[in-house]
């Protein structure tokens, strides 16, 4: 036995271009390819050349159908009257803008000569009609926290005065 192992008899180049039944696959010849492409340059060029020498482009020239179209249009508008423009809608006056909760107890606590506790200016402001809670449970303790936030942002500015523990007097700034 020899120890001879077999070559193959093609490269795998060779496999690729032999076909179903053994048969050689021809090449394509680059010129034919060349010469397509070619052409077809050439053809793009002479339109190119034939849209510069008309001035228009193909979307400027309307066709046959919008010349119609706009003429259509034209014969039926000499016909008919001009719409009347509307007449400009009556300016809506401005709605009174409401005065915020802080804002009302500051005017309380300005008018007050007495300190006052946050239950006590929602219901001055509410007889007096300043302000009125849209519906919320602790309307007081949400003009509480305002104010504290206040007097904490704006120091000796603010509207308010904490003159004991939860009753305020106003303020420098009111």
């Amino acid at each position: 036995m020899s120890t001879k192992t077999k070559k193959p008899s093609s490269t795998p180049a060779m496999k690729r271009a032999v076909g179903p039944g053994g048969k050689r696959i021809p090449k394509r010849k680059p010129d034919a390819a060349a010469s397509n492409t070619e052409r077809l340059r050439k053809a793009a060029l002479a339109e190119i050349k034939d849209r510069l020498a008309g001035g228009k482009q193909d979307h400027e020239v309307p066709s046959e159908k919008e010349v119609a179209n706009n003429a259509n249009l034209a014969a039926a508008s000499k016909g008919k009257q001009p719409k009347s423009e509307k007449a400009p809608k009556p300016a809506k006056e401005p709605k009174p803008k409401r005065v915020s909760a802080l804002d009302a107890a500051a005017q309380v606590l300005a008018a007050s000569e007495v300190p006052m506790r946050a239950k006590e200016m929602i219901a001055a402001m509410e007889a007096k009609g300043l302000w009125t809670s849209p519906g919320g449970k602790t309307p007081e303790a949400t003009l509480y926290a305002a104010i504290i936030r206040e007097i904490a942002a704006k120091g000796t500015a603010a509207r308010f005065k904490k003159h004991e523990r939860g009753v305020f007097v106003a303020g420098k700034g009111a």
